[in-house]
This record gives C-alpha cells, structure tokens and sequence, in this order.
C-alpha cells in the first residue's frame, strides 16, 4: 500500500521543497523528470501544476496533494484542506486602468450596463470571477441571475453576452486596456500592476498552501495512518519555523526571575550543571518574542545558545486529530 502524494510545481516550488526537506531526512528529485523521492517507499510523489492537484485529489488519483486554496476554490474540488502550511500567500484582486473613475467592479458594471457597452474581463480564474461578478449588486440588478459569458478557446459557457469572462493564459495585467476592461489576478505586492498602470479596486479572495486530502482515502485505516504520518510531519516543519531552541545558563539567585521572564511552548526544562549553585535552562519560544527577551535575559543569564528547530511534532494533538 502507498499514499500518492501530488506536490506543486511553478510558483509554489521551491517553497514546497524547502518545506519537504525540513519534513523528510532525504528528498531527492533526478533532473528533468516529474518524481520525487522521500526516505519513506509507502509515499510516492510526483509534481503537477497547482491547477490540476485539487481535481486529481478529488477524484482519487492522489491521496493527498499541496496546492493554492485559491485552485481548490476554482475547482470546486471535492477535498478536505486538512492544514494550511503558511506559504505560498497571495491576494486575488481585481483591477483596471489606473485613469478609469470607477471605484471599484461594481460601479464599473453599472456604467457599463446603462451605456449597453460590453465588459469584458481577463482572468485564470473563469468560475471564481463568475461567481464574484455574480454578487455584485449592479449586476444583480441588470442582470439578474443570468451567467456571465465565460469564453475560452474550447467552450462558451453562460447566457449574458454584455459581461464577459476572457479565459488568460498568463501575463494577464498586459491586457487592459486594449483588450479587455478589467482584469481578475493574483498579487503578492501590487507592484506588477502598478507598473502595467493598473489600480486594484477589489480583493476577492487570499490564498496560502494548503495540504488537502481526497476524502475516501481518510476512511481506508491504512492510508489514514500514512496520512497523518504526512500530516504530523508537516505541521511540525510549519511550527518549527515560527520557534527557537534556546539553552542558557543561570545563578540559583536568578532561576525564579529568568522562570518569569521566558515564555516557553510548555514548561522549561531545568538541569543542575557541574558548578554548585548553577542551572541550564533549555525552552522553546517564538521567533517574535526572541528580540524582547535579549535585554533581559543579559542581565540575568549566561551562555545563550540558540537553535532554529528543523520541527516541532505536538505528537498528542496528531493523535486526538485521528481518534476524531
């Protein structure tokens, strides 16, 4: 028995990678070909385009795959988005020309309604674009309930001919305003479509990497076991990288002001050394507290040593995810 694993390749790559190297001992990948191999033969991996992962997991050609929630969205794939692995962040936006008055889509459709002009709109992302431009309350009330055009060079899908949806193939904030009128795309700064002199009106969704399950494999035991094996690995990579291990040494005089000082994920651990008089003090704290605690720690402390944990595993909590 193996648990087929999809893993992303384009965008999400290298992160996706880094993140498998701090969850597996070995992670090897041969040159120019699809396969990746983990030091575990009951999990076999290959790498797709995000697009296609959340329907291959759904429809059970994988077990589990990583891929955008924004992709699992625009499927509509049947599959259960078991942790968000924190990487990967984006923001769907829309936007158009930066010298057009509209304030955002919404008005924009109902200028365009009122003068019967035709919008069109340029996106990979024809059913979440449909869906949005659905709820628009100009939209609603010029076009009730009717689909927007959803055109593509295999299929015309929808009845309302005056909103259009242009299926992009990439390099989607080149189009406007030449081809289309507004456009529906990914952002992590904002700074490309700047500099194509466009201006983001709306932000329909954001979106991180996210580990989803196909959910007849979490109802075979064997699989479910190998799963949450992936699943606790994982999320103890994710964990790892917000904490540090840090050791020190304290006087016994300082060990009960040092104990309220430092955070920890649970309790200190707190050894006698060699020299009477004298602990070593071992905890975990997060990354964020790490800049607070050093004018403190200074004054009572000594021998600060600190760790980047490659993964913090809370063991009992994987276990109570797999009894529920």
């Amino acid at each position: 028995m193996s648990v087929k694993f999809a893993i992303p390749k384009g965008s999400l790559e290298e992160a996706t990678f880094a993140l498998l190297q701090r969850s597996w001992t070995k992670v090897n990948r041969k040159n120019r070909t699809y396969r990746v191999y983990l030091d575990d033969p009951k999990i076999t991996v290959k790498m797709l385009r995000p697009q296609e992962i959340p329907t291959m997991v759904s429809e059970g050609l994988y077990d589990v795959g990583i891929t955008g929630k924004d992709w699992v969205g625009e499927t509509k794939a049947d599959v259960e988005p078991i942790l968000d692995l924190e990487y990967g962040r984006i923001k769907l936006v829309i936007a158009f020309p930066d010298n057009y008055k509209y304030k955002n889509l919404d008005s924009m459709i109902a200028d365009y309604a009122k003068k019967k002009k035709i919008l069109r709109i340029s996106s990979e992302y024809l059913m979440t674009a449909s869906k949005f431009i659905k709820e628009c309350k100009s939209y609603k009330k010029f076009f009730g309930n009717k689909d927007p055009l959803i055109v593509t060079p295999w299929v015309r899908l929808g009845t309302n001919k005056n909103v259009q949806i242009h299926l992009s193939f990439g390099a989607t904030e080149a189009k406007p305003p030449e081809d289309v009128d507004a456009i529906m795309d990914v952002t992590e700064t904002g700074t490309t479509l700047t500099q194509n002199n466009l201006k983001i009106v709306d932000q329909v969704l954001e979106s991180t990497a996210h580990l989803i399950v196909n959910k007849q494999s979490l109802k075979d035991p064997k699989k479910r076991e190998k799963i949450f094996d992936i699943v606790t690995l994982l999320r103890g990579a994710v964990h790892g990288k917000k904490y540090l291990h840090i050791y020190l040494n304290v006087e016994e005089k300082n060990l009960d002001k040092l104990l309220k000082e430092i955070p920890a994920l649970k309790r200190p651990t707190i050894s006698p050394l060699s020299d009477e008089g004298w602990f070593g003090v071992n905890t975990i704290i997060l990354k964020s507290e790490y800049h607070k605690l050093i004018p403190k720690l200074r004054k009572i402390a000594q021998g600060l040593v600190v760790h980047e944990p490659r993964q913090i595993l809370e063991l009992e909590e994987i276990k109570r995810d797999e009894e529920n």
